[in-house]
């Protein structure tokens, strides 16, 4: 098995990680209620998804 033959440095391993890090999702807004929501997902307030009605919260089981 390969074993480095010398340690990498703080800003070699730092330069590596750089890419390392999460990146918040992107938001735009519903077209019927104008609440934020993700893209090519149904609105949460709403519940509609393209312009029609994909689930309703009035027959909404609790």
């Amino acid at each position: 098995m390969a074993l480095p033959k010398r340690r990498h440095s703080h800003s070699r391993t730092r330069k590596r990680r750089s890419h390392d890090f999460l990146t918040a999702p992107g938001l735009s807004l519903c077209a019927d209620c104008g609440e934020p929501k993700q893209p090519h997902r149904l609105c949460g307030s709403c519940g509609k998804y393209k312009g029609r009605t994909v689930y309703s919260l009035d027959t909404a089981v609790e």
